[in-house]
Parts: structure tokens; C-alpha cells; sequence
């Protein structure tokens, strides 16, 4: 797999080191209360769960699944929930926990849904920002890394449903793109 990549972008021990500091950051702005820690499935499940590991302070996790309609590295901008919460949100601290963001679509449209849902404070969490491909102008509360506008696979994140369990955040070759 490593075959496959043009460049590594982050190594295993930059991973650790930004979850720790964002860690750090949500240990202050959280102390003294239990967030709901929301993944947004697939991408940011081995995120979801360092940072869990990496946080002295109690906590609750659960999970959505969303997919949008269109090409496998587009889309077309329509949003559905595939796996809903188990958890009702309401009076919650709720933090959604994205792998990666980039045109901010899926975001917005989860921020939108959540927000009717009453919880008490919303926030955002991701491990990797695209800027570049915003389409959506959104805040996002915590960020691990900014990144440029390259195709990136590991640490949780795939292509075609592979390079999921790749220690580090790696670019793909562009003929591997094009296979």
C-alpha cells in the first residue's frame, strides 16, 4: 500500500502529537462536563478513537453515518443519514469528530440537522482540513492539520474503501486514482 503514495504527509508520531494537542484543548473547554462525542462514519473512527483514548475526562461516544449521492471523489451535494444516533442530543454537549472536511457539505448539512435536535452546545472537531475545496463557509472549533488540496488516504480515511488502516496521512499517486 505504501507502494501507492506520492508522499506522506503526516507521519505516526505528527498524528500523536496533534491529537494530544487537541486533547489538551477540549480537556479545557470541556472540564466539568460529559460530551457526546459524535463520528461521522467511516472516516473518522480511528480519530474518534485516539482522541477518546487521549482525554482524562468522562465522555460519551456514538456515531452517524452519512452518504452523499454522486462520484466516488465528487458530489452532488445531496446529504442522507444511513445510520441515525442512538443518543437523543437534547441539553447535550455534542461534539462531531470528522476525519476530514472538506467542502463542507456533509458538515453543514449535519450542523443544520443537529441543531433542531436541541443540544446544548455544538461543536466541531476534525482531524484534517481542506480549505481549498470549501464550498460552504463553516467554523470549525478544532482542528488537528490544514492541509493542501491532495487526494489523502490513512489514519481512517480510504479510497475505494482501502489504505483505512495506514498508520499516517499519505497522498495518492495519481495513476492509482485513475485505475
Amino acid at each position: 500500500m505504501l507502494d501507492d503514495l506520492a508522499e506522506i504527509l503526516l507521519t505516526p508520531e505528527e498524528i500523536a502529537t496533534e491529537v494530544e494537542r487537541l486533547a489538551a484543548r477540549l480537556v479545557r473547554d470541556y472540564e466539568g462536563q460529559t460530551p457526546l462525542l459524535v463520528g461521522v462514519l467511516k472516516g473518522s473512527a480511528v480519530f474518534l478513537a485516539d482522541l477518546v483514548r487521549a482525554l482524562p475526562l468522562p465522555v460519551a461516544v456514538d456515531f452517524i453515518s452519512v452518504a452523499g449521492y454522486g462520484a466516488e471523489r465528487s458530489t452532488s451535494g445531496v446529504v442522507r443519514i444511513r445510520k441515525d444516533l442512538d443518543e437523543n442530543i437534547e441539553g447535550r454537549d455534542v461534539l462531531i469528530v470528522e476525519g476530514i472536511i472538506d467542502t463542507g457539505l456533509t458538515l453543514s448539512y449535519l450542523l443544520r440537522n443537529f441543531r433542531t435536535r436541541q443540544p446544548r452546545s455544538l461543536r466541531v472537531c476534525a482531524f484534517l482540513d481542506k480549505p481549498a475545496q470549501r464550498i460552504i463557509d463553516l467554523q470549525v472549533d478544532y482542528v488537528g492539520r490544514r492541509i493542501p488540496d491532495r487526494f489523502v488516504v490513512g489514519y481512517g480515511l480510504d479510497y475505494r474503501e482501502r489504505y483505512r488502516n495506514l498508520p499516517l496521512i499519505g497522498v495518492l499517486k495519481a495513476s492509482v486514482l485513475d485505475r
